[in-house]
């Protein structure tokens, strides 16, 4: 028996529908708020952001109410760049763990950019290239979600920039490059190119920034320009949609491995990876009475889902963007300057938290110096060095298979590894070295947050 069994669809097998889940609820997701008037928002109100057939999607209305939306040829084509991607069960691991688990892994870090990103950065960039945008403007972590930006507006020959979180900019700039090569304009945010950056640069010229601070550039400087439109990597339902295609080719995957999963787990910072890898497997647990445990890992310094608030909130720090329900630290929340860049947000995707306060998932939380242990025993044994962020979901993948080795019972665990962590090697450094914190977000400073959260009428 090989060490490692990669389980490879063909091209003609790659899902030609994304999984629309809005379709499946019983009861709809609470309405998006306009933060001027306290009611729910409609199409124009977005419309300065995105192109109409996005908006559409994100309210799952006209030719997309359905539970299964058709992919564009177009990117369909441009997926087949790399897609299908692997699922790879992990046997070295399983052997070091000394585990009777069945560990498998949907690898996403063959995609052009490295992550899984590209799987909605390609649409967004085709949907904008129809109506005719210029110009895009975006946030980004870690970097994972600019490079695929960049590299999908490249293919339509659209002008990017891409507001990055000063720290990340700092820590990773070889992710910075990267967007660069594919084209991109990279500034750090807070950035001295809004009233918004100056604002929080003046009060700390050394400010490590958020995400929530860089979406209140982008949106800022999209929201004026006719030619600009903004575009997100997470947390919105047209986002999570695109990324179902993950989970709908490991449902395949697990077929042919003769095997179903009792436990699927992906790490959850805005939603994207995780709602990837876990909603086709939603849907299972809903339309056909499958009982798989559904785990998000998320670190202990962005608790949102384990210590946040069920709550309206503002999706951005300059709380300018409209408000919707989440489980939110609160939007003045600054993280803690964790590697996994891509997780460090104050809220999560709202079909996410409809379903973890329906109970549908679980959420677990992680600190980073775990998680690098974790990752360095995965790339020992696995070869494949992930980015801190899937490093989340590998270390509740270990604990959930060392439990099934204290239970003595055969468990299948899958998990979606979003990304290789080839430049994350200052992170890996620390951790070597002794220099890396573990972080946790404090009650009191949740409760804090929570207290200056918007006071939303519909909230109920």
């Amino acid at each position: 028996m090989s060490d490692q069994t990669k389980y490879v669809l063909q091209e003609s097998e790659m899902p030609t529908q994304w999984y629309n889940i809005q379709n499946d609820f019983a009861t709809p997701l609470p309405p998006v708020i306009h933060p001027g008037t306290g009611q729910p928002i409609g199409p124009a109100d977005l419309a300065p952001l995105f192109p109409m057939e996005l908006i559409m999607q994100e309210a799952s209305v006209g030719p997309y109410a359905t539970s299964y939306v058709d992919i564009p040829e177009e990117v369909q084509e441009a997926y087949k760049l790399w897609r299908p991607t692997p699922l790879i069960r992990a046997r070295r691991l399983e052997k070091a763990l000394g585990t009777p688990a069945h560990i498998y892994f949907k690898y996403e870090g063959v995609s052009p950019s490295g992550s899984h990103k590209p799987n909605t950065a390609v649409p967004q960039a085709y949907y904008n290239k129809k109506e005719g945008t210029k110009r895009i403007t975006t946030e980004t972590g870690a970097g994972q979600w600019g490079s695929a930006l960049a590299f999908a507006c490249q293919l339509y020959d659209i002008e990017c920039k891409v507001y990055m979180v000063a720290i990340s900019y700092r820590q990773k700039p070889y992710r910075r490059f990267l967007m660069e090569t594919y084209g991109a304009q990279v500034v750090s945010s807070p950035s001295p190119d809004n009233p918004i950056g100056q604002k929080f640069l003046a009060q700390d010229p050394e400010h490590t920034g958020s995400l929530g601070l860089a979406i209140s550039e982008a949106v800022a400087d999209a929201a004026p320009r006719e030619d600009t439109k903004y575009s997100l990597g997470s947390v919105l339902n047209h986002v999570l949609m695109h990324q179902t295609i993950i989970g709908q080719e490991a449902l395949k995957q697990m077929e042919m491995a003769g095997e179903y999963p009792d436990i699927v787990v992906g790490c959850a910072g805005g939603g994207s990876n995780f709602a990837g890898i876990a909603l086709p497997f939603v849907r299972e647990k809903m339309k056909s009475g499958k009982n798989t445990r559904i785990i998000a890992a998320e670190p202990t310094a962005a608790p949102s889902l384990t210590k946040g608030v069920y709550t309206y909130d503002f999706g951005d720090t300059g709380q300018i963007i409209p408000l919707v329900k989440m489980y939110t630290l609160g939007s003045s929340f600054i993280p803690a300057p964790i590697h996994a860049g891509g997780l460090r947000y104050h809220g999560m995707a709202p079909i996410v938290c409809k379903l973890y306060d329906e109970g549908l998932i679980e959420a677990v939380a992680v600190g980073q110096n775990a998680v690098f242990e974790s990752n360095v025993l995965f790339a020992r044994e696995e070869g494949i060095l992930p980015a801190p962020e899937p490093g989340h979901a590998i270390r509740v993948v270990i604990q959930e298979a060392m439990k099934a080795k204290e239970e003595g019972v055969k468990k299948t665990i899958l998990f979606n590894l979003c990304g290789h962590g080839h430049f994350d090697l200052a992170g890996y450094d620390a951790y070597m070295r002794g220099q890396l914190q573990d972080f946790e977000y404090p009650r009191e400073e949740v409760e804090k947050a929570i207290s200056m959260l918007p006071k939303v009428e519909m909230a109920s």
